[in-house]
C-alpha cells in the first residue's frame, strides 16, 4: 500500500470557506475517481495555534493536509494514473497556491477509537541538523512511541515517516521541503489534548522529543472520510 499525505495552501484571492469548499464539493468528488485509489481523507484546519506544547513552530502556512492511499508501491507512475494526474492539474490551479506532495510509511501505533466524536490534531516534524535521517527514525519509531504510548487519554496515534517528497507535483529536496514526520493524534477534546501533555508521561515524551526534533508544527483539523 502507498500512502501520500497532501499539504495545501490555498490560494490568496480565496477565503478559507470558499477554498474547503471547493476543496470537498468539487475537487474531492474528481480526486475520488483516481485510478488505484483506495481511500481518501481530507483534513480541514480549524486551528493553527500550538495547543498543548511548548515547542517551536516552523513556518508552514498550511490550510488542508490529505490522506490517499493507493493499491500497490508507484501506483501514482502508471500510464492511466499520469493521466489523470494531468487532468487533475488544471482542476487543483483554480484553488491551491502551493501544494507538497509526501510519500510516507505509515505506522498505526494506536488505532483510534471507534465511537463517540474525537479531537484530531496533525503535526509536521523537523529533525535537528545535527541528527540524520536514519537517527530521527530510530529514536521516533523505538523509544518515543513508546513515551507517547504511555500519556494518558489518547484515543489515536499514527507515525508517518517522510520517504519521499514533491512540492507542486515537481520532485523536491529536503531543504525545499524539511519535513521528516507528520504526526496523526486523537483525543476526545481540547482539555484532555492540554491535561495529557501536561501530565508526568507528557512532559517526558516531550523531553525526549527536544534531543531529536527541532520543529513541531500542529494544526488541529476537520477529517472528510471522501473514500
Amino acid at each position: 500500500m502507498e500512502v501520500i499525505i497532501g499539504i495545501l495552501q490555498k490560494q490568496e484571492n480565496m477565503t478559507d470557506v470558499e477554498f474547503l469548499k471547493y476543496w470537498l464539493d468539487e475537487h474531492g468528488s474528481i480526486v475520488s475517481q483516481m485510478p488505484n485509489l483506495r481511500r481518501y481523507y481530507q483534513n480541514h484546519v480549524i486551528n493553527s495555534d500550538q495547543l498543548g506544547i511548548n515547542y517551536k513552530r516552523g513556518a508552514h502556512n498550511v490550510d488542508g493536509l490529505s490522506t490517499l492511499w493507493f493499491d500497490g508501491v508507484s501506483s501514482l507512475k502508471q500510464d492511466n494514473t499520469q493521466e489523470f494526474i494531468n487532468m487533475l492539474s488544471k482542476y487543483e490551479k483554480q484553488f491551491i497556491g502551493n501544494m507538497q506532495l509526501i510519500t510516507v510509511e505509515q505506522n498505526e501505533v494506536i488505532p483510534i477509537t471507534k465511537g463517540g466524536t474525537l479531537l484530531k490534531r496533525m503535526s509536521l516534524l523537523k529533525r535537528h541538523p545535527d541528527v540524520d535521517a536514519e537517527a530521527f527514525k530510530k529514536e521516533w519509531r523505538e523509544t518515543h512511541v513508546e513515551l507517547l504510548k504511555s500519556m494518558p487519554d489518547v484515543k489515536g496515534y499514527t507515525q508517518n515517516l517522510v520517504i519521499d517528497r514533491s512540492k507542486n507535483r515537481i520532485p523536491a529536496t529536503y531543504e525545499e521541503v524539511p519535513i521528516d514526520g507528520i504526526v496523526e493524534l486523537w483525543f476526545r477534546d481540547t482539555v484532555r489534548l492540554k491535561a495529557s501533555f501536561d501530565s508526568e508521561e507528557g512532559r517526558k515524551t516531550m523531553e525526549h522529543a527536544r534531543k531529536f526534533i527541532s520543529e513541531i508544527t500542529t494544526f488541529i483539523v476537520e477529517p472528510h472520510r471522501i473514500v
